[in-house]
């Protein structure tokens, strides 16, 4: 089981959704792995660069790689990975990617949980013309999306399906993961996801005090990802 997880935009918890789907499998007992191909904002260490989102689903994680097979391009400035890449003269492009991620997907279990989670949203650049989508339309690998619900997520929400969907991609299912805890009319805007998304409802993350990946795991349902293998 190989997914892919986007979202509607930088903010929207891809990481804190990825984390918690993780952990959710594994307490039920699936094997689980997470991948960060590309990550930016990445800290300086004894190890060399670590991102705090690639940690994350390592902690998750119950198939043991080296951190660089997890994030093999890290960059340290907070921007966008391809401006990065242009300073540092990295090769970002689909094909390097791809490569990389390749290696590391050969043989894997096809029971085992593997998430790969993108960096910005559906559209991020890599430079030259070219997106990371590309990388996972050659992957050929279902699309998980993490809608970010606050105000004007409904119009995010539908271009980000519909651009996954033109790019000829399955979308296995959709989280909605509640940043604005204030948003006005909330039930009325999840109404809408669920009347607009076409796929499954992998579950409502609700805004949490103790935002701890155990506790969103809680409202989440993998049981349509299982039953799509």
């Amino acid at each position: 089981m190989i997914y892919f997880v986007t979202g509607t935009d930088t903010d929207c918890g891809k990481t804190f959704v990825s984390a918690a789907l993780l952990n959710r499998a594994k307490e039920s007992g699936v094997q689980t792995l997470g991948l960060k191909p590309i990550a930016s904002g990445c800290e300086e260490t004894d190890h060399g660069l670590r991102n705090g989102d690639a940690l994350s689903l390592m902690a998750e994680s119950t198939v043991k790689l080296d951190y660089n097979d997890v994030n093999p391009v890290a960059f340290e400035p907070a921007i966008a990975p391809h401006i990065a890449a242009s300073q540092t003269g990295a090769d970002i492009s689909p094909a390097s990617i791809l490569d990389r991620l390749s290696a590391v997907l050969s043989g894997r279990d096809e029971k085992e949980l593997c998430i790969i989670e993108g960096a910005g949203g559906w559209r991020l650049p890599l430079g030259e013309g070219r997106f990371l989508s590309e990388v996972v339309q050659q992957l050929s690998v279902p699309v998980i999306l993490v809608v970010g619900v606050k105000l004007g997520c409904l119009n995010h929400a539908v271009l980000t399906q519909e651009a996954i969907q033109a790019d000829g991609l399955e979308i296995a299912g959709w989280v909605a993961n509640i940043v604005d805890g204030d948003t006005a009319c909330l039930e009325e805007n999840l109404d809408s996801l669920h009347s607009l998304m076409s796929a499954p409802c992998l579950g409502v993350v609700p805004n949490l005090q103790e935002s701890s990946v155990e506790t969103a795991a809680a409202y989440l349902d993998i049981g349509p990802l299982k039953r799509a293998r």
